[in-house]
């Protein structure tokens, strides 16, 4: 009832700020649930994404942070949302969407970079993908970046791709989740081209964007370096 309400409040608001979406491919939506999945570029694309695959009511994977304020806190609650350890994730961070999507009623959205600063993907909406056995529908927005940028009236587009559809027996290895990514990544693309062909997304926070890109950079060398170690710990002794 709460969450039904809120859709209609936001979406009244939405229209009176920016105006009616723009929304394409609405029937390769899955009659079951889902997850949607897409590169994250504003804080309130995830509510747009929501509102544009309507009836269909969705959970939402959210930092931890923003439960801290009781007011947010109680709003999130009745809206589907459940908090997430984005530095540190445990395993609810896939037992929960995994448990929601199971019961029928609620598809969720993931962005498989985690952050609007990033557009390196993680693994963690396959998993939740094979282990629900549902389907990863690929979708973009296009549209103002910020709150204040939405009073510009410059039009929201959102559209969704086909459905990504994970095999049980599928392996999530490196190699298997590197093969998900880039079907991922080619259905952003293709999707963002049939919108606008000369679509360009810009980090309207450039510094933390740079931040993010150092911070994963210098993990990506640590990882690296930590397989070289435990590379010549295995490597065999050879007698003389």
């Amino acid at each position: 009832m709460f969450y039904s309400f809120i859709r209609v409040l936001v979406r009244i608001i939405l229209w009176v700020v920016n105006g009616r979406p723009h929304i394409t491919h609405k029937d390769r939506l899955p009659k079951g649930t889902y997850i949607l999945v897409g590169p994250h570029r504003t804080w309130f694309d995830p509510i747009y994404y929501a509102l544009a695959a309507s009836p269909r009511k969705f959970s939402f994977m959210t930092k931890k942070e923003l439960f801290n304020n009781p007011f947010i806190r109680f709003v999130l609650n009745h809206a589907n949302a459940y908090p997430v350890d984005r530095d540190h994730p445990g395993p609810s961070a896939i037992k929960t969407p995994v448990k929601l999507l199971k019961q029928g009623e609620l598809s969720t959205i993931i962005f498989p970079s985690g952050t609007r600063h990033s557009s390196e993907m993680k693994g963690g909406a396959t998993v939740i993908a094979k282990l629900a056995g549902v389907p990863l529908v690929p979708t973009v927005y296009q549209g103002p970046l910020t709150f204040m940028s939405l009073f510009s009236r410059k039009r929201v587009k959102i559209s969704f791709g086909e459905p990504i559809y994970i095999d049980r027996k599928f392996k999530t290895d490196d190699a298997g989740q590197q093969q998900i990514d880039q079907q991922m990544q080619a259905a952003f693309d293709v999707l963002d081209n049939e919108l606008d062909p000369t679509f360009h997304y810009v980090d309207p926070n450039q510094k933390l964007h740079d931040e993010y890109q150092k911070k994963q950079a210098s993990e990506k060398n640590q990882e690296e370096q930590d397989a070289e170690r435990l590379a010549k710990i295995r490597k065999p002794t050879v007698k003389k």
